[in-house]
């Protein structure tokens, strides 16, 4: 994990620990409404990352932009194609049974 997840993730293990029950309602409510905008924005900056990567001449494969990232192929390839969440919005493979 890289030192700035790390720290991030500190910060919100943070947040969970406080002890009066309103005071850390209240810094999680101000931490999701962040996190709402925030999270577009950062989902954006990756897969600008992934295309920038794949537009090099030769492209990088997916397999070395998945190792970069820490995520697997298919997750480099749901970014590259814009998909994000639990692969609901996936379309699915042609001559997939709908359900």
């Amino acid at each position: 994990m890289t030192e700035e997840a790390q720290r991030v993730i500190e910060a919100m293990d943070a947040v969970e620990a406080v002890g009066d029950p309103a005071v850390r309602a209240r810094a999680i409510s101000e931490v999701l409404a962040d996190q709402a905008e925030r999270v577009k924005r950062w989902r954006e900056d990756r897969r600008k990352v992934v295309l920038d990567l794949r537009a090099q001449q030769p492209p990088v494969p997916y397999r070395k932009i998945a190792a970069l990232l820490g995520v697997s192929l298919r997750t480099v390839q749901d970014i590259e194609a814009g998909y994000s969440g639990s692969g609901k919005n996936r379309p699915r493979a042609t001559g997939a049974p709908e359900g």
